[in-house]
């Protein structure tokens, strides 16, 4: 085999695995056996010795407790993330907090304490080790990886020893290596369910051109989760409490449940059994025979969640299912004869699986590392940001600067003014979703503003850039154009997101997109209203004696107005006040006008953006 000098990298939460163009198509990494996946698994030595792949799977039964396995679903987590599936994983898993807030979880294992990331650094490893130590790489991720997620696999293929040249999306992935066999035109939908995620993915295909579409996903959705049912099904039988967190017992089960989905998909019934002697317990000893249409059921709700997805991947890419010209099945949980018949009839049509499900990602990762290595310009990859990326404004106000489903790189800049007084810091703070209240979205990370000179309110002026790359990592940069000062920074999340706020943060956007507005509109408009008040409190007080009797009541009358409308909740009044108040106060602001620039100002402070833009 040539050693190629880049690869891209399927890290998978089940198998990992390796591809690189030669002589211009895409092939797999295979080991003298011809075998290209290599499990995701790692087994530690007292020794201090360390086996990856099939040698510690292999050990998986006979030494648990120091055999790691569905690293994937680890990376860029919390302890609170991980809530529901901590009873079935054997090892001990501790939240550390870092020096600058962050929480990181560590998996505590003979003695050490390993991340996620040094753990899946060494998978990547193997995988390079077998590739003949390439130096660079295009490493894939599901399409709903957060920013944490897609930052600490870039920091494993770092650790692993490799320049990553790109994170790129697995559907995405796929459907490069799909189409290269078809050049032309059309729609395809990508239904890609792993070992530990889900995603489905819109795209158009047309000269070479690969554009996302819409994607959507479950990053807690795979076949570890159909394992998962079948060894609570046997647990509950044999009348076992699985939240003991017998490594051993957790592993033989883990074991026959992966045995029992696989052969399932080529018999009409398959053998559940283990068998447990020695050691400290007593023999332990259980068998049953599980049908297909008994599995099929069991993991029947699973398939609608994936469904669902799609649902909402083809509503938001504008599509109709039978407006999508191809459906590629991708990974190795859509060999199951039941999530083909499923994903068959929603499309309407044949899913196509003339690709090894296997291997897909790996080969369209290895046509982008060739794209970015070799300087061919025939196909170009145009991906998309998964959810929206804005600001804190005054209020919990979210104003959005990049909208879900943007084509990546984005870059989008917006206007910001101070909302105070001799302001001279500002903090941004910056959140990811739908939604348009800050309560609602998720948290994502803030940075200060330093060494604005103090200016009265509204004066200063903040230019604030956000830039998604082709990773789908995001970084922010602002600066006061007055004064120059600026600051940037690339997001670190503090934690990645749960299904359950992936799940609402798309979803309740739509449901509440009315109530949404509405507050978001009251509280933009009370701001307003509260920022002139204060104005012109102030201005009266400097050029009040400038003013006619009937401009002083005029102001006082529609003033008073104005703040009864804002303690209320109807926003034509409110708007119809402030338009009142605004042409009450323009003799006002026209005498301020020279007075503001003329004089100096002094003091410190720090304080919020204001919601109004300059």
């Amino acid at each position: 085999m040539t050693n190629p000098s880049v690869v891209g990298i399927d890290l998978g939460t089940t198998f990992s695995l390796a591809a690189f163009v030669e002589n211009g198509r895409p092939v797999v990494v295979r080991d003298a056996t011809g075998i290209a996946l290599v499990p995701s698994c790692i087994s530690f030595h007292e020794d201090g010795s360390v086996l990856v792949g099939s040698a510690a799977k292999e050990r998986a039964l006979s030494d648990p407790e120091h055999t790691i396995f569905s690293v994937k679903r680890l990376m860029g987590r919390t302890l609170a993330d991980l809530k529901k599936e901590l009873e079935l994983i054997p090892h001990q898993i501790v939240e550390r907090e870092t020096a600058d807030g962050r929480k990181v979880l560590h998996v505590k294992i003979g003695g050490r304490e390993y991340t996620a990331e040094e753990l899946s650094a060494l998978i990547l490893k193997e995988v390079r080790t077998r590739a003949g130590n390439p130096t660079k790489a295009v490493i894939t991720v599901p399409a709903y990886f957060d920013d944490s997620q897609r930052q600490a696999t870039r920091d494993a293929g770092r650790i692993a020893g490799f320049d990553v040249l790109r994170i790129v999306n697995e559907p995405t992935a796929a459907a490069l290596a799909y189409g290269l066999d078809r050049r032309g035109s059309g729609t395809v939908a990508v239904y890609d369910l792993g070992g530990g995620t889900f995603d489905c993915s819109a795209l158009s295909l047309s000269d070479g051109v690969f554009k996302v579409l819409a994607t959507n996903g479950d990053t807690y959705l795979g076949g570890d989760d159909f394992d998962r049912l079948l060894m609570q099904v046997a647990a509950k039988e044999m009348g076992i409490d699985l939240a003991t967190r017998d490594a051993e017992l957790l592993q033989h089960l883990r074991d026959a449940a992966e045995r029992t989905k696989i052969a399932l998909s080529t018999y009409e019934s398959a053998t559940f059994a283990i068998s447990i002697t020695g050691g400290f317990r007593p023999p332990l000893a259980y068998s049953r025979e599980v049908t297909r249409t008994e599995f099929e059921e069991l993991i029947k709700p699973l398939i609608d969640r994936s469904l669902d997805r799609c649902k909402a991947a083809l509503r938001d890419a504008q599509l109709k299912p039978a407006q999508v010209d191809e459906v590629v099945l991708v990974g190795g949980s859509t060999r199951i004869p039941f999530v083909r018949k499923r994903v068959g009839e929603f499309f309407g049509k044949t899913p196509h699986t003339g690709l090894n499900p296997d291997e897909v990602v790996a080969l369209g990762a290895a046509v982008q590392a060739d794209i970015l290595t070799s300087g061919r310009r025939d196909m170009l990859l145009l991906d998309v940001v998964p959810l929206s990326l804005g600001i804190e404004t005054l209020g919990g106000v979210v104003d959005k600067l990049i909208h879900r489903n943007t084509t990546v790189p984005a870059r989008a800049m917006t206007r910001y003014t101070t909302g105070v007084d001799n302001q001279t810091a500002i903090l941004l703070n910056i959140y990811q979703g739908e939604r348009e209240l800050t309560k609602d979205c998720r948290f994502l990370g803030t940075f200060k503003l330093s060494g604005i000179p103090p200016m009265p309110a509204q004066f200063a002026q903040v230019d604030v850039t956000f830039l998604v790359n082709q990773d789908g990592i995001l970084t922010v940069s602002a600066k006061e154009l007055r004064s120059g000062a600026q600051a940037r920074v690339t997001v670190q999340p503090a934690h990645g997101l749960t299904t359950a706020e992936v799940d609402q943060l798309v979803n309740d956007s739509i449901e509440n997109a009315q109530e949404d507005f509405t507050a978001r509109r009251l509280i933009e408009l009370r701001n307003k209203g509260e920022n002139d008040l204060r104005h012109t409190e102030k201005g009266l007080s400097q050029a009040g004696d400038k003013l006619t009797q009937a401009q002083h009541d005029a102001i006082a009358s529609t003033g008073a107005a104005l703040r009864t409308a804002m303690a209320g909740t109807d926003i034509t009044a409110l708007q119809e006040a402030g338009m009142a108040f605004a042409r009450a106060t323009n003799p006002l602001a026209t005498l301020m006008m020279n007075d503001v620039l003329r004089k100096r100002f002094g003091g410190s402070g720090e304080g919020e953006l204001d919601a109004e833009k300059l």
